[in-house]
């Protein structure tokens, strides 16, 4: 298992992230996890373009990381939209996600049916949950041949009008 944590404050003024820090190691070793990256944020989740959340999200795509540790929830992301399209992304990639003062775990058959049950729930909001599979916003054939070209993968994102993370996809899966 390649494992992570993300920890967030939302404002680097007299926040720190220390309350959270303890309870995430203290649940760690309980759990015997090893070899945790620690990913922190100091700022709003009002957009997902936070550093440290944008490197656990390239580290996912790269496979690098496989189960992602938070302290609740909201720590991802603010946003039910978001917060929903972020957990399923997560979960179709396979990734593991433990909230751990809220005791959810996306894992197994009971994770699969809590997430299920939120996605569910914010269909019925009207939040969108991603597309369709098998369908694309861009050729990820073209993003091959940028990459081919030489161009990092910001670039070849806003050549093809897509986010970071849909290159690394269309990247990785070689469609």
């Amino acid at each position: 298992m390649n494992p992570a944590v993300y920890i967030r404050v939302s404002s680097p003024k007299g926040q720190k992230t220390d309350s959270q820090r303890a309870e995430l190691e203290a649940w760690l070793k309980r759990h015997r996890y090893k070899g945790v990256r620690w990913f922190e944020d100091h700022e709003s989740a009002t957009t997902l373009q936070r550093e440290a959340f944008q490197k656990l999200q390239a580290a996912i795509f790269a496979g690098k990381v496989d189960a992602v540790v938070v302290w609740k929830l909201d720590r991802l992301a603010r946003s039910l939209k978001e917060g929903v399209n972020v957990l399923a992304d997560w979960c179709q990639r396979g990734v593991r996600v433990i909230a751990i003062t809220q005791q959810i775990d996306l894992s197994g058959p009971v994770g699969h049916l809590i997430a299920s049950l939120l996605f569910c729930i914010a269909r019925k909001r009207g939040v969108y949950v991603g597309r369709r599979p098998g369908t694309t916003k861009a050729a990820p054939a073209r993003a091959r041949a940028l990459k081919k070209q030489g161009l990092t993968v910001l670039e070849i994102a806003q050549a093809l009008g897509v986010k970071e993370r849909t290159v690394y996809h269309y990247l990785r899966n070689g469609r």
